[in-house]
């Protein structure tokens, strides 16, 4: 797999190593690195994203397979060697297409190229090995250690699991854990300023990108077999924004009327805010008002409003505006003045494993008491922003009932004016969607 003397295995090393080495994140690296070999061909770029998601996304399974037939454990091995066996165990189980004796023979030559002459017979002596007995690879026993099994064979840290098995039952659980490695579609929101959802689906599908509409959501339309959004041109004409099912019911729930204001405080990269501009849009055309409302959206850095700002750009919003503000620190400014406040904080991303597989070798417990202490630090903050008969939506991208519910029952507590409209736990999976959290929470009275 080499174009132009690029050796695509290569470039999956780099990209591992830089995940799992240097704890960068996986999809910035990815995307660095396609945009840097842009000339690569659909094929080509697929293989690649491929064989990096895929290690990722089963690497404690590879790793247990991995020490049954290797001398040397996993955690002892150098990491570039290390890295080389993960990828190479991931395309011997599940690229079909690719001949067992060119993974073999490319990881040999690969780690002979990095100056590890000394190691090629042990890496072609394991490969050789597990692609021998890929068939019977003996897993925990599912009845003696549940949790054990459910580790191994869905990739997932034994102590997330334990996480969740307060809030979910093991059937649930499972049917999470699917989810994640699942071939799961896009799912991606028409512009209605310009373009309809009949006319996108045509245009898409002359690009022979596979295309359906959500069976509920008239303004959504779900993608597969396509290479990456920029090679797409109605993407970049902003006749579409890529987001997910689940992360819209922020805005439709909060169902904003004409001349709302509505402030985003953690907007990057700005889908939600885009949404409830565009939604506002569509109800002042419905209702025949002359109040076009407008939208602001907050985020922490430069760079983030950057971001903000580039989609508004691309989308062509007139009703929104970007800007560079800490959600911690309290803007007296707008206190009491916000129909609706969107509050998407930081969060341990669990329910986004399935896009974002690194997150769950990232993560960690003190991580996850730190962004607890957070969320509660900026809803406390940004509560004060809602009018009396406002909305505060909360919403994390996480299926962690302490990020979730019960961050709500303390807000409750700490301000009881705002009263619980609703709450949904969106678990992943049998809507193709992301897990995730939202409430709607009204401001009813001071008390």
């Amino acid at each position: 797999m080499q174009d132009g003397g690029v050796n695509l295995r290569e470039l999956v090393l780099e990209a591992l190593l830089a995940v799992t080495r240097d704890r960068e994140y996986s999809h910035i690296v990815i995307r660095n690195i396609l945009d840097k070999y842009q000339y690569l061909d659909k094929q080509e770029r697929s293989f690649f994203k491929r064989v990096c998601q895929g290690t990722l996304e089963h690497m404690i399974w590879i790793d247990y397979v991995l020490n049954q037939f290797s001398n040397v454990k996993v955690n002892k091995m150098k990491p570039l060697i290390r890295c080389i066996l993960r990828s190479s165990v991931y395309e011997l189980k599940y690229m079909d297409a690719v001949p067992v004796s060119a993974t073999c023979n490319e990881a040999v030559k690969l780690a002979g190229k990095k100056g590890f002459h000394n190691l090629k017979g042990f890496v072609n002596g394991v490969l050789r090995t597990v692609s021998r007995n890929l068939n019977q690879i003996t897993l925990p026993d599912r009845n003696q250690d549940i949790l054990k099994y459910l580790s191994v064979t869905y990739s997932m840290p034994e102590w997330i699991l334990q996480l969740w098995k307060e809030a979910y039952s093991w059937e649930q659980m499972e049917e999470v854990l699917q989810s994640f490695l699942a071939d799961a579609p896009v799912s991606i929101r028409v512009n209605p300023l310009k373009t309809t959802r009949e006319e996108l689906k045509k245009e898409l599908q002359k690009q022979q990108i596979e295309v359906w509409e959500h069976p509920q959501l008239p303004g959504v339309l779900y993608l597969k077999n396509y290479d990456s959004p920029g090679r797409i041109p109605a993407f970049s004409q902003g006749k579409f924004y890529i987001q997910d099912v689940s992360s819209m019911q922020v805005a439709i729930a909060a169902n904003p009327r004409p001349g709302d204001y509505v402030l985003d405080v953690c907007a990057a990269p700005g889908g939600k805010s885009i949404h409830m501009a565009e939604l506002l849009l569509e109800a002042q055309k419905r209702q025949g008002s002359d109040l076009q409302g407008i939208v602001e959206a907050r985020d922490l850095t430069e760079y983030k409003v950057s971001l903000i700002q580039e989609n508004i750009e691309r989308c062509g919003l007139p009703n929104i505006r970007a800007v560079q503000a800490d959600a911690r620190i309290l803007d007296k400014e707008q206190t009491g003045k916000a129909d609706i406040v969107i509050a998407d904080l930081p969060c341990s991303g669990l329910g986004v494993l399935g896009r974002k597989a690194d997150i769950k070798y990232r993560i960690t417990r003190e991580d996850i008491r730190e962004l607890c202490r957070l969320q509660r630090d900026i809803l406390h903050t940004v509560q004060q922003y809602v009018r009396q008969g406002g909305i505060l939506m909360y919403s994390t991208c996480t299926i962690n009932p302490a990020e979730n519910e019960e961050n709500v029952s303390w807000f409750l507590r700490e301000h009881p004016e705002f009263q619980l409209q609703t709450q949904q736990q969106i678990l992943p999976g049998r809507d193709r969607n992301d897990g995730f959290f939202l409430a709607k929470l009204r401001k009813e009275s001071k008390i």
